[in-house]
């Protein structure tokens, strides 16, 4: 990602903070774990619609191609998280487990991370709660420690948060 693309996801963290609770629950030099939680006003299964479609709502400027109608994600075990344009193809993420309206996981070493050789696991939760959903969307990274994983923290929260806010944004916004 180029600094102006961090200076933005930075600055819709800031502007959006009222609309997740984010933890930083690990950063050591070999290890990372963010957790995100959003309120929506959708029910799981209507979340679980938009969930499954990052093409409508994950920002362009985390995709390979500056493109974000290039994604798809098939929601089921050993389903891809890909990205595919003209004549290259880039994949995101390999779903280890699909439990629909309930739980989305897949193993995935998003952008710069793909090239470190670390381990990476996204997993969303969805839940009903409060006339709506909770979705708890939490990011785990493992890796030797010479990644010093724990100190990229201040940019990757920020990054998981811009990407699961355009989610949580158009599920409540299906909703109504």
């Amino acid at each position: 990602m180029t600094n102006t693309g961090f200076t933005a996801a930075v600055a819709v963290g800031v502007l959006m903070a009222h609309a997740a609770v984010a933890e930083v629950k690990l950063a050591a030099p070999d290890a990372l774990v963010i957790e995100h939680r959003f309120q929506i006003t959708a029910t799981p299964e209507q979340a679980w619609e938009v969930l499954v479609h990052p093409e409508r709502y994950w920002p362009k400027d985390h995709t390979w191609s500056g493109d974000a109608s290039n994604l798809s994600l098939v929601p089921h075990a050993e389903g891809c998280f890909c990205e595919r344009w003209t004549d290259a193809s880039a994949e995101h993420g390999r779903v280890i487990m699909a439990l629909p309206g309930r739980l989305l996981r897949f193993r995935a070493a998003l952008g710069p991370f793909q090239e470190m050789a670390v381990t990476g696991v996204m997993t969303i939760k969805l839940a009903a709660s409060d006339g709506g959903t909770l979705a708890v969307v939490t990011y785990r990274l493992s890796g030797d420690s010479s990644h010093r994983l724990g100190d990229m923290a201040p940019a990757v929260d920020p990054v998981i948060r811009q990407q699961f806010e355009g989610f949580a944004a158009l599920a409540s916004r299906s909703a109504r």
